[in-house]
């Protein structure tokens, strides 16, 4: 139900942003050429080329669109929010038509000149599709509004149970009011919940009257939030309800034990609760994989001149090796070599074996201490990046000596494993890094699982850059 209505108001706004696009196309042809707004010096041109140019534009603005993330549910974005990322998808969508049209260049009706499309039009063509798609999502918000206000199409939800689960999915439903939910109450068996208020909804009677109660309210969703002990009580409560017209759905108690995303999945007709979802996979995936290609080339490209240097500076030092070497887990709990420039003495851990690395440690070379504190030493990571082994944003990757040691103390440490391990993230932006709480960390990179986006990705970038490579917590 849930996904059938964001499906629902998904298709409701992609319809809207389709006619605004093909209003605003028509549009700009009408005032380029049909108008004296601006004078036309060499003919009016031939409108079938221009309608060629059509069929891209219905591809290219739902897809910028849809990557800007203005199909999906957000609660809280606000309408300015909502238009900014609205001019920065049909700016991208101009580009990318420009690119189209530089490609695309058919000769001219009895010329062997190429077509050339005016500049003019296209940009009256973005500039009224701004204006038209924000205005037309703004009736259609406004419309959905209006019909909530009056009780139209809304969903009316029993909840069985008042404990924690039920008020758990109350408030994730009272979350969702933009989808037309409205929960008239609570059943409950705890004769002392009976009559009682949680939040504004009340609980209207015991599980025993769910026949009588869905009837007397118009009850059109049923959802059974029952404690792993109370199985008999959902089985009953199933039995009941069955024999109603309303839908019912079950939310399972396990779900406690989740730390990210849970999903369900079919196993050839079986529903399987997947309780470890993260939104990296897929096409997320694949051009997460392209953004790491395309900047760690580029980023190895341009450091080309500094490396070198570095790389001798290292070795007149101490004469030492240039590069450092240690296995670190990764993607899935797999190990990988990662690289870095040699910071301390060779063989640094021969007496003390694995440790953290502190304020003022004498292991470090005098070099060593401006790298490390500079985060130069890190550079060689890009290779990393490059072949696949890391991303350059996700949690830091530790040694497996430690990982060992933190996956036994701290709650769901090895879901960090669920994407790749960066060379910057979420949690070194704010500071935990280096010989800082575990705990914290932890809690930023899971943060950073569940709600991975390219823009949060970028945001990270920039974070890591406006803030300069030098940190405080790095010894």
């Amino acid at each position: 139900m849930i996904q059938q209505r964001h499906r629902k108001r998904a298709a409701l706004y992609l319809g809207g942003d389709l006619a605004a696009t093909v209003v605003a196309f028509f549009a700009a042809w009408y005032v380029r050429f049909e108008t004296e707004f601006i004078p036309v010096t060499r003919g009016v041109p031939e409108f079938g080329p221009y309608l060629e140019l059509l069929p891209a534009v219905l591809l290219i603005w739902p897809l910028v669109i849809y990557f800007h993330g203005l199909y999906q549910i957000r609660r809280g974005r606000s309408r300015v929010d909502e238009v900014l990322t609205l001019t920065v998808a049909v700016l991208l969508g101009a580009i990318l038509l420009s690119g189209v049209s530089a490609w695309y260049r058919p000769f001219e009706t009895g010329s062997e000149h190429y077509f050339t499309y005016s500049r003019w039009f296209m940009g009256l063509f973005v500039t009224f599709d701004l204006f038209l798609v924000a205005t037309s999502r703004m009736v259609i918000r406004q419309a959905l509004q209006w019909r909530r206000m009056r009780g139209l199409s809304m969903q009316r939800i029993l909840v069985v149970g008042a404990g924690r689960l039920g008020k758990e999915i109350a408030g994730r439903l009272q979350l969702h009011r933009e989808l037309g939910f409205q929960i008239v109450g609570f059943l409950d068996d705890d004769p002392g919940k009976v009559g009682l208020r949680f939040g504004d909804i009340p609980v209207v009677g015991r599980i025993k009257d769910i026949e009588s109660v869905v009837s007397e309210r118009s009850v059109d969703v049923v959802y059974l939030a029952l404690p792993l002990e109370a199985h008999k009580k959902t089985l009953r409560a199933l039995q009941s309800v069955g024999r109603e017209c309303v839908e019912v759905k079950l939310v399972p108690d396990i779900l406690q034990y989740a730390a990210l995303q849970a999903s369900v999945e079919d196993l050839d007709g079986m529903p399987v609760i997947n309780l470890t979802q993260v939104p990296l996979q897929g096409w997320n995936s694949l051009i997460k994989r392209v953004l790491d290609v395309a900047a760690s080339g580029a980023g190895m490209l341009i450091l080309s001149p500094l490396l070198p240097i570095l790389a001798a500076i290292i070795w007149l030092e101490d004469r030492g090796p240039i590069f450092y070497s240690q296995e670190r887990m990764g993607l899935d709990g797999k190990s990988f070599q990662i690289w870095k420039f040699r910071s301390m003495r060779v063989n640094a851990e021969s007496s003390t074996g694995p440790v953290w690395a502190s304020r003022g440690d004498d292991r470090r070379t005098r070099l060593g201490s401006f790298l490390r504190h500079w985060s130069l030493d890190e550079l060689p990571q890009l290779w990393n990046v490059f072949v696949g082994d890391m991303s350059l944003v996700g949690p830091r990757p530790e040694r497996p000596t430690f990982v060992h040691e933190f996956k036994h103390k701290i709650p769901h440490y090895m879901l960090r494993h669920r994407v790749k391990a960066g060379i910057t993230g979420w949690a070194q932006v704010h500071g935990w890094r280096g010989n800082t709480s575990i705990k914290k960390r932890i809690q930023y990179d899971l943060y950073y699982i569940e709600n991975w986006s390219l823009k949060l990705d970028l945001k990270i970038l920039w974070m890591t850059f406006r803030d300069g490579l030098r940190h405080t917590n790095a010894y």
